[in-house]
């Protein structure tokens, strides 16, 4: 009875061990960063001039956690070997690596976990990208692996996917940033999410992003969140802007953290941070994709959308997220197949619309030349002059009913905050570390007294002063306008014409400047055989130096 004793007590004390030996490792610490705040206020740009790098609320410590014992055992060499595999490769190179056997879902599944890790945990490298990560991700990648036979190269099949924090997953939260959502645990994925998993993709985790949209704060840093701090571009750390408001998105992306992630938009929001961080990035027309579970802004506006390294990704990512959603209004039954039989390998045929007034931008000239030079049609347009009053006002009185909406229906049941007043009133109560840049244009929303009435009318202006600017492309049988970066997105967003941007070239200073394709609804298809084109003709993404 003894001898029993001594044996169960010797298990209870090495397991005891164990778990405290877990409970010490501590990869993620706190830094002072008093220096680097001081030098950041000498920033040319009012808001890069932060107040905070690292999140006041997050610890990274327990969000990897689940992961100690495997990532213990993966070491830098297993790295090192697995980097020509996947870094900068696209879906369908990385499906054939898995089918060949040189890779397994499992290991790939690791790696970005073992990569974020790497890169977050140094203080000098550090993105403050991520918000969550699944704690299942490695035994579903596992899952996969046991299943692994007959996948396509163009499947999203076992690729690991990073969502934007303002949309819905069973195992994490969804805060949008804020803390008044920092409990928000729902118990169902947002219907892209569904659809997602259905085509077999891996859920990695949540990204940054600025919060609420970056429709909370006026002039504050795009890419900041209370809950995941500031995120920084890896192509110019502090030193160039993420874009907003799915900055995460694109920083993920951008440093080969994941295979793709996944971004909204409702103005800007996925073409912005696409164009900063030299990624390509779709914002659909409204309708394409579901907004069923996503926090929201404005269900006139708001889409969600894919963010990758190339375009190819994009139009498999596209086709795993497509689903006709009867729970959300505007959801579309698309027909499309956004990569079947592949995409054309050059313009002939092809008309292009060039603003003359973005003529005096070197890189767009020289780009414009270019697509000349290989046989698109290009017409110079200068659009009229527009008035786009009443833009703000659509967003407030949008998100007025919306969020209320989605915190009745979308949100975990025990989020004792029902409107956005209540947002305000929340913060309020310790604004340092829930709103230390202000939560203006909350304010503005809960003043604005506009009627749904006046808001109907404001909506059919802004659309046909938006048309009115885009008429080209009727009137001239364009396949598309080109912009730069995210210059006309919102007239983009109010007409309802979809966008994609594509990585054109790096400034002098080395920032990323995309070119941005508008085309008429529903063209999508048409854009990614344009954009893959462009691509192909420019090949100009480089990874970020220091991410390498």
């Amino acid at each position: 009875m003894k001898q029993i004793l001594f044996i169960l007590f010797s298990i209870f004390l090495i397991s005891s061990c164990q778990k405290k030996e877990e409970k010490e490792i501590v990869y993620f610490n706190n830094y002072d960063e008093t220096e680097q705040i001081e030098n950041q206020q000498k920033h040319e740009k009012k808001r890069m001039q932060f107040k905070l790098f690292q999140s006041k609320i997050l610890d990274m410590n327990e969000v990897f956690k689940p992961f100690y014992k495997e990532l213990t055992q993966f070491t830098e060499d297993n790295y090192e070997d697995l980097k020509p595999l996947i870094l900068e490769q696209d879906i369908p190179t990385i499906q054939k690596s898995v089918q060949e056997g040189k890779l397994s879902y499992e290991k790939l599944t690791l790696f970005y976990l073992y990569r974020i890790r790497k890169f977050e945990s140094d203080s000098t490298l550090s993105l403050n990208s991520i918000i969550a990560l699944n704690p299942n991700v490695l035994k579903e990648a596992r899952e996969k692996d046991k299943k692994k036979e007959n996948i396509s190269e163009f499947s999203m099949y076992g690729m690991p996917v990073l969502l934007k924090d303002n949309i819905n997953t069973k195992e994490m939260a969804t805060t949008a940033g804020a803390v008044a959502l920092q409990k928000n645990e729902t118990e169902s994925d947002a219907f892209i999410v569904e659809k997602l998993r259905e085509n077999g993709a891996l859920i990695l985790g949540k990204v940054n992003l600025s919060e609420w949209a970056y429709f909370f704060c006026s002039g504050c840093p795009l890419g900041y969140s209370a809950i995941g701090g500031q995120t920084l571009n890896p192509y110019g750390r502090a030193e160039f802007e993420t874009g907003g408001s799915s900055a995460g998105s694109g920083v993920a992306v951008a440093a080969n953290f994941a295979v793709v992630a996944v971004g909204t938009e409702t103005s800007g929001s996925i073409t912005s941070p696409s164009s900063q961080n030299s990624v390509v990035g779709l914002k659909p027309t409204i309708g394409v994709l579901s907004r069923s579970g996503i926090v929201p802004i404005s269900s006139t506006l708001d889409t969600p959308g894919p963010m990758t390294k190339n375009v190819t990704d994009n139009a498999i990512f596209m086709n795993a997220m497509l689903g006709f959603d009867k729970a959300d209004k505007a959801s579309k039954k698309i027909d499309e197949d956004y990569f079947q039989n592949g995409f054309p390998t050059e313009l002939d045929g092809i008309k292009l619309g060039v603003l003359s007034s973005l003529l005096t931008d070197s890189i767009y000239a020289l780009t414009v030349d270019k697509l000349r030079k290989v046989g698109a049609e290009i017409i110079e347009i200068t659009p009229p002059e527009i008035s786009f009053d009443g833009f703000v006002t659509l967003l407030n009185i949008d998100m007025k009913h919306d969020l209320p909406s989605y915190l009745k229906n979308n949100a975990e049941k025990s989020i004792s905050i029902k409107n956005v007043n209540d947002v305000v009133e929340f913060n309020n109560k310790d604004s340092l570390i829930r709103a230390p840049y202000g939560q203006q244009l909350f304010d503005g929303i809960v003043n604005d007294k506009t009627t749904l009435t006046e808001l109907k009318e404001i909506k059919k202006n802004l659309k046909a002063e938006a048309e009115k600017y885009l008429q080209a492309l009727k009137d001239e049988s364009l396949d598309a306008i080109l912009s730069i970066n995210n210059y006309h997105s919102g007239i983009a967003a109010v007409s309802f014409h979809p966008t994609l941007t594509v990585p054109m070239g790096y400034k002098k200073s080395g920032e990323p400047v995309s070119l941005t394709f508008i085309g008429v609804p529903f063209s999508e298809r048409k854009l990614l055989e344009i954009g893959y084109v462009f691509e192909q003709l420019t090949r100009v993404r480089k990874m970020p130096k220091n991410y390498q």
